[in-house]
């Protein structure tokens, strides 16, 4: 997986990564932000996913509508995304008018509008958003889970926000938001593709390098700990499906454990899509959880998740229950298979099944230019790009010992969030 990058720091504190590609006459330029839903407060989450919802609202160089249009003429596809650490914007585009792009990210980084009216428009948007999601079932055990999950930390919060700070947010407060972290200071330029380096930072500079910004202060946040005691939580809503989520505390990305517990989740669930933005699929039918759930018939789906975060977050199983059966069926079967990982060393064979499917879910969500420019962006987003480089021989170097120790130390019980979401038409009680 090593591929070299050029690095550069320009003096306002932007740092540029390039990774020269010649298979096709394409360039992926990425913009990642280091603010995310991790920097918000209680009575004003949503900020950062709202402030990316108005990044498409229009610079004076580049008004509203004029925006997509320009992308389009050229043959190109644009996008962002907000999560828990960061707020990220990409382009792709022919590699002959990249220079569009550049200008429009930069001019994005310091110069746009938050007129009033667009503002209102989009808080309705984004309400209807969060409406529609409430509708969804596992977005309402999401949520209940994440809140129960952490008593302080901002990783608690919902991504899109409470539906009251929604309503009472202001223009000033997303203006603010966006004047503290849009900065080259605390962004990240990542272009893949088919350029030159040396020609391709001459670029950067001219565009980016007159910016201005100060360096945004991250929040000092102290990471939680274990879940203390377990808990349980049970959401009724919509539906006709029987859902049952456990959450443990997770590792962060650069803890010596996380590596391991990849492997781990790979063993009970099926290797987890790293890669937010898309990658192929790698099927998990031989993993634990769907050969003692799935195949006999006491679930029609089971998967696991674990996210590299900067600091520690949650690993998620999550079940969605045979209509013929029950939630404690599944929960018997699910401490069952875990205390097998805990209380037995894993075999040499199986770990070595687990790791390849691992890495081969990597590579998949790694191999077009779209997203090696993503990773480039994404691993310094909570480590560096060495994390990305060195993750196959990591995983390679995993031993059985490891394995059952991580599930020992972050599997138990008594540290974790049960959830149970039950239908409200009453196909079965949990």
């Amino acid at each position: 997986m090593k591929n070299s990058i050029t690095s550069h720091r320009l003096s306002n504190g932007l740092l540029v990564q390039l990774k020269e590609i010649h298979t096709a006459p394409l360039i992926s330029q990425w913009v990642w932000y280091r603010v995310g839903s991790r920097n918000e407060v209680k009575g004003k989450t949503g900020l950062s996913h709202w402030v990316e919802h108005m990044q498409f609202k229009g610079t004076p160089a580049y008004p509203a509508g004029v925006l997509d249009k320009a992308i389009s003429r050229y043959g190109g596809v644009w996008n962002a995304m907000t999560y828990l650490d960061w707020t990220a914007y990409f382009e792709t585009m022919p590699a002959d008018h990249i220079q569009l792009a550049l200008e429009l990210e930069a001019s994005r980084m310091r110069d746009s509008l938050f007129d009033e009216k667009e503002v209102e428009s989009e808080r309705t948007v984004i309400i209807s958003e969060r409406e529609g999601n409430e509708n969804i079932p596992i977005f309402r055990l999401d949520e209940s889970v994440q809140r129960a999950a952490f008593d302080v930390h901002a990783y608690g919060n919902e991504v899109i926000g409470e539906k009251k700070d929604l309503l009472s947010i202001k223009r000033d407060d997303l203006l603010l938001h966006y004047k503290k972290y849009y900065s080259p200071a605390n962004a990240v330029l990542c272009l893949a593709g088919d350029f030159n380096s040396i020609e391709m930072m001459d670029k950067v500079e001219k565009v980016y390098g007159r910016l201005i910004g100060d360096e945004a202060g991250q929040p000092i946040i102290q990471p939680e700990g274990f879940i203390q005691g377990e808990r349980r939580v049970e959401v009724k809503g919509p539906g006709e499906t029987v859902f049952v989520r456990l959450s443990y505390r997770a590792p962060e990305a650069d803890h010596p454990d996380y590596f391991a517990f990849t492997i781990l989740d790979s063993l009970l669930g099926g290797p987890s899509p790293l890669n937010l933005f898309g990658g192929g699929g790698i099927s998990n039918k031989t993993s634990r959880l769907y050969q003692a759930l799935v195949e006999k018939e006491l679930a029609v789906g089971a998967n696991g998740s674990l996210q590299p975060t900067i600091d520690p977050y949650l690993y998620d199983i999550t079940v969605t229950v045979h209509p013929n059966r029950n939630a404690e069926d599944v929960l018997t079967v699910l401490d069952d298979e875990i205390k097998k990982i805990q209380d037995t060393f894993v075999q040499t064979d199986e770990i070595a099944r687990a790791a390849k499917q691992a890495r081969a879910q990597f590579v998949y969500g790694s191999e077009n230019i779209t997203n090696q420019a993503f990773w480039m962006g994404y691993s310094e987003m909570f480590s560096h790009y060495d994390w990305f480089e060195e993750y196959v021989d990591r995983l390679r170097g995993i031993t059985p010992e490891e394995v059952n120790r991580v599930a020992r130390t972050w599997l138990q019980p008594d540290h974790r969030v049960i959830g149970i979401y039950i239908p409200e038409n009453g196909r079965q009680e949990a």
